[in-house]
């Protein structure tokens, strides 16, 4: 935390007090992203607004100390951790506009990419970037990892659908790219950086072999580094920057705001799951259907099928196939519903002659396609939890010339083999050559870090010495391929890559490590640990998937942090007597933070790639702090929950009747007495408690002819709408209202 009470008091000059987090349970809570790699913050700012970032920069740059941003925390590199100021731009940057009939959308770096998605569904349009994570992941991280997905390849990814930015550098410079003074603002307030990326961009047209390396590069997926090509597709320097910025992992400035143009959201889709022999025949078929204009081919090895194969609605097909097989699942996209036909024969044409351990599978129906696509989606997530308790999950993606991909996906194979990960898997974006690799690995031991530092020797030399490929495709830099920028660019380009990051963060101090780090081994450094805890989270990988899902997500803790503070807990509880401190007060505000604000609803369960329902960990915990007197009492409430809701029913009414009568004041003080008097468990009054909910709601819908049942929950059928606005707003009755509206039938379920 921060070291001294007067670096505290002056960041809460700058930010509202409540917005700056110090205590080490939040501090602890944001020490993770999706990677393998964990730095504690030294505060925790949940900033709002376009001066308090300028502030904060101001900040940081007096006082010395490093300042990252972080949206989603998704990130898989270890992008969005450090151990200065973490700035959140999650909750309070959520905006998202869609514009021009649905042709440009306008989005703050906070708001989910899902969600923009479905803005835009409407107009029959979309963001390009379609990240598996996308329901999950924020604008700002798809924005600084220049995201792509399974469908999008290189010419809809971020940086090719980027309108605009608005951004905040280091030095406090604001600049919307939208304005047509843009250029000369810039060059005007950032004279030496606009000129310096001039020359930068001069000194690459003066190189011919760089310039064709960086056109032959970018002609495939490719994020390792800075964008170079920037350089060479635009000529101001405004233009260059703001591109520059697209996959700079919050290392050069920070994106207030962007305009993306959409693309054409094609619906009708016909699915496949082509099942080979072998792996190197899987790779060979992808060509001819990347040549039909297949949309997305995702390759699966078979240490890849084998981890989903035990998952509900998955084929028995896929558990009996033999140990080399392997899988292509392959879409054909189309604009009008009488196209389905080009897109068979587009599919014949591309499978004919080819030899399968399966007759292919291809479908219309969106439920089989839902179902063949939760195959794919489900892999990386499902080989974290089937891990060893302990370990952690790491997923790193490559790039390599498609023409070479049967050679270069059995090289890869060999290679985990011969390090001991034999249970590693590969998949990833055929048609791209962007393949994906996932192992689990222990950092409990040196021996173990070195069996790994081994293996990631050894694939940037195949990966970069032997196929001339990219050591990153779309997952970013970030800390764990940072050492390896040169190997795979060059002295010229990383030369120029760090002069970039001079000019625009000359103290270094804007995510340092991130993309540019002279330390070789830094991929080695901050590794987090995975103590085992508890059997019902242990198999977390912290992807972060459900925190969209969590109600009290912006009150206290997401279902990922309440699993990353109990593990940290366990920790603490092991250290000695020099980690008791921490431990004591983590304990201390756990209670409230993790267990009493857990609405236990298994959201969190639905949103999870594997079904982790952290409810089930909260109830754990709940029934070891209360007495067998307690828990038989809640039993007895359970058991009788009908009278339970009657009496908050009734409390309601008798306290809005007594508070009409005496004052919400009175009401506060009588009741604050009463606790004082009989206990914690008497509430107080407070003013703004809604009026009780309707005893019985009826929709006059039968079960046979309903849409959908609604199942009010508890506070829903004893908690009506607030004071101040109309009675019939309960949450039932708005439900009741809105389906309604919509069309549909809606039968409540009050059993």
């Amino acid at each position: 935390m921060l070291d001294t009470p007067g670096l505290l008091r002056e960041l809460a000059s700058i930010i509202e007090p409540k917005r700056v987090l110090t205590r080490p349970i939040d501090l602890i809570a944001f020490s993770a992203d999706a990677s393998f790699y964990r730095l504690v913050p030294r505060a925790v700012v949940l900033a709002r607004g376009v001066a308090e970032i300028q502030a904060l920069f101001d900040f940081s740059h007096r006082q010395r100390i490093p300042l990252t941003f972080r949206a989603a925390g998704t990130s898989l590199s270890g992008q969005a951790i450090t151990d200065g100021i973490l700035v959140e731009v999650a909750r309070n940057w959520r905006q998202a506009q869609v514009e021009a009939g649905g042709r440009q959308v306008r989005v703050q770096p906070g708001v989910i990419g899902g969600y923009v998605n479905r803005l835009l569904g409407v107009y029959g349009t979309k963001i390009g970037p379609d990240p598996a994570s996308i329901n999950a992941c924020m604008m700002g991280g798809i924005l600084s990892n220049n995201s792509s997905g399974m469908c999008c390849g290189v010419l809809q990814n971020a940086y090719h659908t980027l309108e605009s930015l608005t951004f905040v550098l280091p030095s406090g410079t604001v600049i919307d790219t939208a304005s047509a003074a843009a250029d000369a603002d810039f060059q005007s307030m950032e004279p030496m950086l606009a000129n310096g990326l001039l020359q930068l961009k001069s000194e690459i047209h003066a190189n011919p072999t760089l310039l064709e390396n960086i056109r032959r590069k970018y002609k495939t997926k490719n994020t390792t580094g800075y964008s170079l090509n920037a350089f060479i597709d635009f000529e101001r320097p405004v233009d260059i920057f703001q591109h520059l910025l697209v996959g700079s992992e919050g290392t050069l400035a920070f994106i207030a705001e962007a305009i993306l143009n959409t693309v054409p959201d094609r619906r009708i889709k016909y699915t496949g799951l082509l099942l080979f022999d072998d792996l190197y025949a899987a790779c060979e078929a992808i060509i001819r259907l990347r040549d039909e204009d297949a949309a997305a081919v995702e390759l699966m090895d078979r240490e890849a099928l084998r981890s989903v194969e035990n998952q509900e609605g998955i084929s028995p097909t896929i558990k009996m196939l033999p140990g080399e097989a392997a899988g292509l699942l392959v879409e054909f996209h189309a604009d009008r519903e009488d196209e389905r036909p080009v897109l068979e024969s587009a599919a014949q044409r591309a499978i004919q002659g080819l030899r399968f351990v399966e007759p292919p599978l291809f479908t219309h129906d969106p439920e089989q396609q839902a179902l063949l696509w939760k195959i794919r989606k489900g892999m990386f997530p499902s080989v974290g939890a089937v891990r060893k308790s302990g370990t952690s999950v790491i997923l790193e993606d490559v790039v390599f010339p498609l023409e070479r991909l049967a050679d270069a996906t059995v090289d890869l194979r060999l290679l985990f083999i011969k390090h001991g990960y034999e249970n590693a898997i590969i998949f990833g974006h055929g048609k791209d050559g962007n393949l994906h690799f996932v192992i689990s690995q222990s950092f409990g031991t040196q021996s173990e870090i070195e069996r790994y530092a081994r293996l990631m020797d050894d694939v940037v030399q195949m990966v970069v010495g032997k196929y001339d490929g990219a050591l990153k495709g779309e997952h970013g830099t970030g800390r764990n391929m940072a050492p390896f920028v040169e190997s795979e660019w060059g002295p010229e380009a990383a030369e120029i890559m760090r002069r970039l990051k001079a000019l625009a963060d000359p103290e270094n101090l804007l995510n340092p490590g991130v993309i540019i780090n002279s330390d070789p081994k830094a991929h080695l450094s901050n590794l987090k640990p995975m103590p085992a805890v508890e059997e019902e989270v242990d198999k977390c990988i912290e992807c972060g998937y459900c925190e969209i899902r969590c109600p009290s997500r912006d009150l206290t803790l997401t279902p990922r942090q309440r699993i990353v503070v109990r593990r940290e807990m366990k920790r603490a509880e092991q250290g000695g007597a020099e980690r008791s401190q921490m431990a004591a007060s983590l304990t201390a505000d756990f209670e409230y933070m993790a267990l009493d604000t857990c609405a236990v609803d298994g959201l969190c369960a639905l949103a999870c790639p594997v079904g982790i329902d952290t409810g089930a960990l909260t109830k754990r915990l709940r029934r070891r702090i209360n007495s067998p007197t307690a828990q038989r009492m809640a039993r007895m409430i359970a058991e009788r929950f009908i009278w339970a809701e009657r009496a908050v029913r009734f409390s309601l009414r008798a306290g809005h009747f007594a508070q009409s009568g005496i004052g919400t004041s009175m009401m506060t003080r009588i009741t604050r007495s009463a606790r004082a008097l009989f206990g914690e468990s008497l509430p107080i009054w407070a003013g703004d408690l809604p009026r009780p909910a309707s005893s019985h709601l009826e929709s006059g819908v039968s079960k046979e002819k309903a849409d959908a049942v609604y199942f009010p929950s508890c506070i829903s059928r004893t908690m009506g709408s607030p004071p101040g606005e109309a009675p019939d707003l309960s949450p039932t009755q708005a439900m009741l209202a809105l389906t309604h509206r919509a069309g549909l039938n809606l039968f409540i379920a009050n059993d």
